[in-house]
This record gives structure tokens, sequence and C-alpha cells, in this order.
């Protein structure tokens, strides 16, 4: 039986990742790997966590911290910015073309890298993780696109001997068909957490709250972690 790693954050594109993943080679097949960078807060990885036990999978963490440490990122402990609280749209008007401020250097590369070698020392034949093509557009977040992707996916295939590959299953979609896939699949959305403030509930402002908020309006539904 093929066993699978989802690059696992504990918010709704990979929240929907693990239940696909659960959904296709079973709980016992699947680990969820957490990934700790030095944000600002832990509520990610709290949500993580709950989200975990609820499928009922292996869950590991691995602390990448010190390899950001000089990035000015604000979404990172070590920086003074503070996180923009104003769509990724608005953002993308004032920096010419170039990724936003909340953008992680190449921490999809470095995520996937890593989880590379942990899913192979683990015997997985394949990757998860929750890219969407909202995230992408405008070059906000580059390592979120399809081209990206698919060098990602070519070079850890090679390089893995033909062994391992990535499957970003909403690559080419929007958040609003990640979370109607994962309304299909009973995703249980009201444990996971997308705010990059780490307050005692969503600030609503943040570009990825505005976009949460707006994938479930879009599918005719309240957001049940506001609930």
């Amino acid at each position: 039986m093929e066993r699978a790693l989802v690059l696992f954050s504990g918010g709704i594109d990979s929240s929907t990742c693990l239940a696909l993943a659960a959904d296709k080679y079973g709980h016992e097949n699947v680990t969820a790997l957490s990934i700790f960078y030095g944000q600002k807060h832990t509520k990610e990885i709290e949500a993580a966590k709950r989200v975990a036990a609820f499928y009922k999978v292996e869950h590991l963490s691995l602390d990448l911290t010190k390899i950001f440490q000089y990035s000015d990122c604000s979404l990172l402990s070590s920086s003074d910015r503070e996180v923009p609280l104003e769509s990724y749209s608005k953002q993308l008007e004032k920096t010419n073309g170039s990724p936003v401020s909340t953008y992680v250097p190449f921490r999809n590369g470095l995520f996937l890298s890593s989880a590379a070698s942990i899913a192979l020392s683990k015997n997985c034949s394949v990757i998860y993780y929750g890219a969407h093509s909202d995230d992408a557009a405008g070059n906000a977040y580059p390592d979120c696109s399809e081209v990206f992707n698919d060098a990602m996916n070519k070079a850890i295939y090679e390089g893995s001997g033909k062994q391992l590959r990535i499957q970003a299953p909403f690559v080419a979609h929007t958040k609003a068909e990640v979370v109607k896939t994962g309304l299909g699949l009973g995703v249980p959305y009201e444990l996971t957490w997308s705010c990059y403030l780490g307050g005692e509930k969503p600030c609503g402002k943040c570009a990825t709250c505005i976009d949460r908020q707006k994938a479930f309006t879009l599918n005719g539904v309240s957001d049940p972690a506001l609930n």
C-alpha cells in the first residue's frame, strides 16, 4: 500500500489536502508534517494538532526557524514589520510585481525539500501540499504557482531516484474551489486557523482572513471557525 506525506499547516488548504490523502490512502498510511519557521504566533501549529488528531494520522513537526532568521518577512517574530491589513490585490498595487511582505523567502521550496527527505525515510511515494491559484495570482506567492510546482515536482522525482512525486491538487484552482472540495469531504474547518495574527479570534482584516471569508461566502456558507 502506498503512503503519503502531507505538508500540514493547520489551515484550510492543507487540511483539505489531508482529507484527500486520508480518503485515498487510509489514515494509517498518511503522515502529516507541520513546520515551524519562526511565525509570530503558534495558532496554526495548535490547529494542526487538532486536525491531525481528528483524522488519526501520524503527526510530525520540524523547526526551520534558523533558516529564515535573516528575513524581514512581516510574518516572522524576528521582524518588526506589521502584517498588512488589506487584500493581496491592494498590496500588489504597491509592490511593482514583487511578492507581498508576507512572502517567506522560498518557503515552499524549503518545505518541499525537507518533506522529500522525511517522506523517503517514511517510505512515502507522494507529498501533498495545498498551493492554489489565488495565492499565486499577481506573483503574491510565486512558490504557489503551477510553474514552481512543476519544477519542484521534476526535481524531487529525479532527485529521489523516481521514487517520490508531488501532488498539489489545487494548484490550478481557487480557494473557493478548495473549500467546496473540503465541504464535500466533511473537513472540520472549525478546527483550522488561517489568520496571520495570533489573537483569540481571527482578525478578519489580514489578506488570508479576507480570502478565507470570501471562499466560504462563494460556497453559500458561513465560516464555521467564526460561529
